[in-house]
């Protein structure tokens, strides 16, 4: 939340401040210096606070993606859990909100919905697998959101990373296999806002996850399997083991800053980019044989 000024107080006469542009008066230059630094670095906190904290409800924003459609019927679920997922979290004393839930469920109905012939949404697993038709059920669910302020970055950008997990099922639900990816996305700091560029950033995370399904998902065997018309069937495995388990959580890669902060070595990678050529019949998506370059590891199962 953006503050319009900081709140100041009456007239009466007040006790000598040690902090803030009211310890200026009656100082040397360079004291009177050293107090407006001060004062600049404690405004954004004090503005947050004042203010409840940064509370922020990204939605994405796509352009359309052409890309072939494989020819399959799918449908796709977010667990119960996923539908009203937020982050929240508390840095500095200043609360910080992520509502994300329904920025997934729209984010999941473009993806598949570009990905597949036909995709339909379900309310939960148990009603997926009451229909008729399908050749396989994706649900999909954010494992970790992380941010890094600007502050944090050295005062230029923010950048967020968004894990995601999709699992893939059998029409009756059961497990036959697993997926993760990882969308990055930064934001340029402007002003004393910290919603904004937050905002921002998340939806560049969640263009860049979009991107990498879209163009990797096509070059998976499991991908041909659906394009063939048949149904899957379970993992060999999932009877008697569960399903590979995750690899440890990527922390947020924060790039190079300007001011040469410390902690800002780890270079960002640049958000993938959505296919805008339409591959002819039969044919993978420009991109699809490598990953977007610097984008990070490809789609793979886990």
């Amino acid at each position: 939340m953006r503050g319009s000024e900081l709140t100041r107080g009456g007239h009466a006469p007040q006790a000598p401040a040690t902090e803030g542009p009211a310890c200026a008066a009656g100082l040397p230059a360079r004291r009177r210096a050293t107090c407006g630094v001060r004062a600049l670095l404690l405004a954004p906190a004090l503005l947050l606070g004042a203010c409840g904290g940064v509370k922020i409800a990204p939605q994405p924003v796509l352009p359309k993606a052409l890309v072939q459609p494989i020819t399959a019927r799918v449908g796709f679920v977010l667990p119960s859990d996923q539908k009203d997922y937020a982050h929240n979290e508390t840095r500095g004393g200043v609360p910080w909100s992520v509502s994300l839930g329904e920025g997934q469920r729209k984010l999941a109905r473009e993806v598949f919905r570009a990905s597949f012939q036909s995709a339909e949404e379900f309310e939960d697993l148990e009603a997926a697998k009451r229909a008729s038709g399908l050749q396989g059920i994706f649900e999909a669910r954010i494992e970790q959101y992380s941010f890094a302020t600007a502050r944090e970055t050295g005062g230029d950008y923010v950048a967020v990373t968004i894990r995601y997990r999709i699992l893939l099922r059998t029409p009756q639900g059961d497990p036959v296999d697993a997926y993760t990816l990882t969308g990055y996305g930064n934001s340029e700091s402007s002003g004393m806002s910290s919603s904004t560029p937050l905002e921002a950033a998340t939806r560049s995370a969640m263009r860049d996850a979009a991107a990498k399904f879209l163009t990797q998902f096509p070059d998976l065997a499991v991908a041909k399997l659906l394009a063939s018309g048949r149904p899957l069937l379970a993992a060999a495995s999932s009877q008697s083991a569960p399903l590979a388990t995750l690899q440890a959580i990527d922390t947020v890669p924060v790039r190079e800053s300007r001011r040469g902060k410390a902690g800002t070595t780890t270079p960002t990678p640049p958000p993938a980019t959505l296919p805008d050529v339409l591959p002819a019949p039969g044919a993978s998506a420009p991109g699809a044989g490598a990953p977007p370059a610097g984008a990070g590891p490809r789609l793979a199962p886990t």
